[in-house]
């Protein structure tokens, strides 16, 4: 019947590089990676293409839609404790891992873009599919918590910076590559990870080499539960300490680590995320005793980062699909894109991805210079600002796609799904923001680094030399006693600044114009597609053909 012609009907995007059609990504690429590593960048290009392919796009379909199982006893009665994935999630960590997502960087020389290279290969792959990349992620973050314990570290970084993929259970000197997950939450503390009742009692000798420890208790959140370790937090006589938790031991025997259930998400669905029991675990300590929350932090700060690059994928994944489906489809007489109340949608959304994209590969590139005073205070500022835009970004971008991007089939409700996470794992908007005030009025030299990036962008734009003469105060503010009731509105200031900052050394001038008129002399409205009249029909289109090239 003629009326099962389908028309005006827009199918996502097929066989779309994913780097090549993303400017400010490439320029970040061509930036910072290329000049110390052709042939990394050539890598992350190959990853670009790959990410785009049918056969990709497949895998996250149904390592999405077929979630993980969860088997705790084998059919005779034995426990057995293990997470069954479809192979389509293997396909996808082959891929991340093969390609060096993992803790590769950190057995790099300082100066070679590695962190940089590793940071644009996770954004790349992060918009196939988020949920593997979680055990990817705290496989790169693990190298720095383990550099507290350096004969643990020399023994297990290798298999951590392996490219090989093992997913099977066995102890880790028979394995040729090796993942990490985390368990710090209980249920009764949440971020509080002080509130922490699960106990560890020093117990020389046993099957793990090192300080070991026999834990007991329940932690509310683990992720990535067929890892072959896991870092953990648990209680000791003299304060909380870090733990390394082998999956397997070295005596080939399973380390007692129950599987009580799997967590029921909002998204994410790809990745187990488990609830467990430890009872007389064996486990071997990290770092001083007492001292294990400072220790985990070397591991907090690099998930953070991938909280931003991961939210970043995300915000990008969803204008892609939104600028193609307003090029695509018609509506009252015109293409979406021809219309001009959309196209102010559209530009704005474009602000707000690139903005996040080149905050996000400078925060990876100086990890790669050693700025840690930057790195400190602009990964927490970061977290807290692009993970909580991610959310109403993608819901705007799918509204583009009105009934059509609220049904599955389009991508776009998996992605909407997912934008909150990134926000509420490690570390709330609350916690990373009381993080950017305690950073600031413990030491001086956060926020100067902080000034040093900024001062790079002085005299481009009157609007934007009064917010960094703002930020200078921002220690002053941080000292008063009502910062922890203001602290939210300092960090917003502080990272759109920085933005703001970095799209006028890096971007186009319509770009870095249209953020510092938008974010900062208050050119915008409450909501996306509220720019100001000052930005034209041709600067409208410029933003949305930089954002997709037609």
């Amino acid at each position: 019947m003629h009326t099962h012609t389908v028309v005006n009907v827009v199918a996502a995007p097929e066989g779309l590089d994913v780097l090549t059609t993303d400017a400010p990504l490439t320029e970040a690429v061509e930036r910072w990676v290329t000049p110390a590593d052709p042939e990394g960048a050539d890598e992350v290009r190959d990853l670009g293409t790959l990410a785009g392919t049918t056969a990709v796009r497949a895998w996250a379909e149904q390592a999405d839609r077929i979630p993980p199982v969860l088997h705790t006893h084998a059919p005779t009665g034995e426990r057995v404790d293990e997470v069954e994935y479809h192979p389509a999630y293997h396909h996808l960590m082959e891929v991340a891992v093969g390609r060096g997502l993992t803790a590769e960087p950190w057995t790099r020389p300082p100066g070679q873009g590695a962190h940089a290279r590793r940071a644009a290969g996770f954004v790349v792959w992060s918009q196939v599919e988020a949920g593997h990349l979680c055990p990817v992620s705290m496989t790169y973050a693990a190298a720095p918590a383990l550099a507290a314990e350096p004969a643990l570290a020399a023994r297990w970084l290798p298999g951590l910076a392996s490219r090989a993929y093992d997913p099977v259970l066995r102890p880790m000197a028979d394995k040729p590559g090796l993942t990490v997950g985390m368990g710090m939450t209980e249920k009764q503390g949440g971020s509080d990870v002080r509130a922490n009742t699960t106990t560890a009692v020093a117990t020389p000798g046993g099957p793990v080499q090192g300080d070991t420890y026999r834990l007991t208790g329940h932690k509310w959140f683990c992720s990535a539960p067929m890892s072959d370790a896991f870092l953990v937090l648990a209680r000791t006589a003299a304060g909380i300490g870090c733990f390394l938790v082998p999956r397997v031991v070295d005596d080939g025997a399973r380390n007692v680590i129950r599987l009580q259930r799997l967590k029921d998400k909002l998204g994410n669905r790809s990745n187990a995320s488990s609830e467990i029991e430890l009872d007389g675990t064996w486990a071997v300590r990290v770092g001083d005793e007492g001292h294990g929350i400072r220790t985990i932090l070397g591991m907090v700060a690099s998930t953070r980062l991938d909280c931003v690059l991961g939210s970043t994928a995300t915000m990008r994944a969803a204008l892609v699909r939104a600028v193609h489906h307003a090029r695509h489809r018609r509506a009252f007489g015109a293409l979406l894109v021809d219309q001009p109340l959309m196209r102010n949608v559209l530009a704005d959304l474009a602000l707000e991805s690139e903005a996040a994209t080149v905050l996000a590969m400078r925060l990876a590139h100086a990890v790669d210079a050693g700025e840690d005073d930057l790195v400190r205070l602009g990964v927490a500022l970061g977290k807290f600002w692009v993970c909580k835009r991610t959310a109403p970004m993608v819901a705007e971008a799918l509204e583009c796609l009105g009934g059509n991007g609220y049904v599955e089939e389009n991508g776009l409700a998996r992605l909407y799904r997912e934008a909150p996470l990134n926000s509420i794992w490690e570390g709330s908007g609350n916690v990373n923001a009381l993080d950017v005030v305690r950073a600031l009025t413990r030491e001086p030299s956060p926020l100067a680094a902080l000034g040093k990036e900024l001062a790079l962008a002085r005299g481009h734009d009157a609007v934007l030399d009064l917010a960094i003469d703002d930020c200078e105060g921002a220690a002053a503010v941080a000292l008063d006693p009502a910062a922890p009731w203001s602290a939210r509105r300092l960090v917003e200031r502080l990272t759109l600044t920085l933005q703001a900052a970095l799209l006028v050394r890096h971007s186009p001038g319509v770009v870095a114009d249209t953020f510092v008129a938008s974010r900062l002399g208050g050119d915008h409205g409450m909501t996306f597609g509220t720019l100001g009249s000052g930005v034209g029909a041709t600067a409208a289109r410029q933003l949305i053909d930089r954002a997709l090239p037609a």
